[in-house]
């Protein structure tokens, strides 16, 4: 059986590779690697089908270095020190591992004093945020690479490229410039939906011709990319949430019903829950809840009937009191650590060293949690929440706000032990 048209067309040196001119142009890391024949350990992050794969194996090739790829979700011990084995006889070897996020602890501490030495170089592909999903250990110990989603014009460029290519459909087909465009757009930027959705349509066309009727009728194609006004379609997208933080609840149901027709579920799913979160909040928790639970459903029902439970949560929203107070909390303190990151009080890191049982905290007393100083202390006095009062759960909360502003927190944790509360 004949392999995948994304496979066949699997770029095999860096030149080859679209986009990503951020680390592949003049520039770039990965340019640089080259030029100055240099390997790094690294972690290549990014959405699926942008070529974080594709980009280390180009490299390994192009430097002439001896690799081997695993895949966390698969490799076991032996895989692994099959590795060791062979980076041991040939002095050397790179590791691709894809699905880096998924490796465990165990293979993590296998892996690290062999990166350590240099015996093995390693590079990571992943979908997931390194700083959230790659254990410390190993992140340290590699640098990060961003992999941007391609372009549509990027897009556009691969599919040209697979319509003439020998491995590819090598000038069998004809199609449209406008079809390339549609195919693009489907895609977000994953260059291998792309090519397969191409695939497909070239399977089902008739006389060897891709049109878009053939996309239309053999591909899942949301009506807003085939819309001409696709501006129009986004620029609704964005009064819906305008128009629910302003309570509008008939101009929210207007922009609502123009998202349905469009069957665009996904944008208005995203929209809802960006606008539950980030315009109601804490004025009314219960309908961010319910939101969730009603977008859970629409999901459920799909098109037609998705527009009841859709109905119902946007009406709730609109006509919910509205409260910014937790995003523009945590977005000034988000600005404040780009700013500068402050160390952590000895006292509530996970290990501290060499930290006496007297200045340690008080796991076993609860009466003095709310009397330690927890900001760091160039920023002791900091205060980022600045509640609203739209709704009467945030009051509550703002009561017990006020009344915790009102206690002496202090670092010294030898002295306050003493006390009691």
């Amino acid at each position: 059986m004949q392999q995948p048209l994304a496979f066949r067309l699997r770029p095999e040196k860096l030149d080859d590779i679209i986009g990503q001119k951020h680390i592949l142009g003049p520039n770039g890391f990965i340019r640089k690697c080259k030029e100055k024949q240099t390997l790094y350990s690294m972690i290549l992050y990014g959405p699926p089908g942008v070529g974080k794969t594709t980009i280390a194996i180009c490299l390994a090739n192009e430097l002439n270095i001896r690799y081997k790829m695993l895949n966390a979700t698969t490799m076991n011990k032996k895989d692994m020190e099959t590795a060791i084995e062979e980076a041991r006889f040939f002095d050397h070897l790179v590791v691709i591992i894809d699905e880096i996020h998924r490796i465990n602890k165990d293979k993590q501490e296998f892996f690290l004093p062999h990166v350590e030495s240099g015996l093995i170089t390693l590079i990571g592909a992943t979908t997931a945020n390194p700083y959230h999903y790659i254990n410390p250990a190993i992140r340290s110990r590699c640098h990060l690479v961003e992999v941007k989603p391609l372009s549509n014009d990027d897009i556009v460029e691969a599919l040209k490229k697979a319509l003439v290519h020998e491995k590819g459909l090598n000038n069998e087909y004809t199609c449209d410039e406008e079809v390339l465009y549609y195919i693009a757009k489907m895609s977000s930027g994953d260059v291998r939906f792309a090519l397969n959705n191409l695939e497909i349509a070239a399977l089902c066309s008739e006389n060897k011709n891709i049109t878009l009727d053939v996309l239309e009728n053999n591909l899942k194609i949301p009506k807003y990319v085939i819309d001409k006004d696709e501006d129009g379609h986004y620029d609704a997208v964005s009064a819906l949430q305008k128009s629910i933080r302003g309570s509008d609840v008939n101009a929210s149901l207007y922009y609502l019903a123009r998202l349905i027709e469009a069957g665009d579920l996904e944008s208005i799913e995203r929209r809802l829950l960006a606008t539950a979160y980030e315009d109601i909040g804490l004025a009314n928790p219960n309908a961010c809840a319910r939101t969730v639970q009603a977008l859970d459903a629409a999901r459920k029902l799909g098109f037609p009937e998705a527009y009841l439970p859709l109905s119902v949560a946007v009406v709730d929203l609109a006509l919910s009191p509205k409260s910014k107070s937790c995003c523009n909390a945590l977005g000034e303190a988000i600005n404040l650590v780009r700013e500068h990151s402050f160390d952590v009080p000895p006292y509530l890191r996970l290990t501290p060293v060499n930290l006496s049982e007297e200045d340690s905290y008080p796991y076993d007393r609860p009466d003095l949690w709310e009397h330690i100083q927890y900001l760091p202390n160039p920023i002791a006095k900091r205060k980022f929440f600045k509640a609203w009062h739209n709704g009467n759960y945030e009051r509550a909360l703002n009561e017990n706000y006020q009344r915790l502003q009102k206690i002496y927190r202090t670092n010294n944790l030898a002295e306050l032990k003493k006390r009691k509360y």
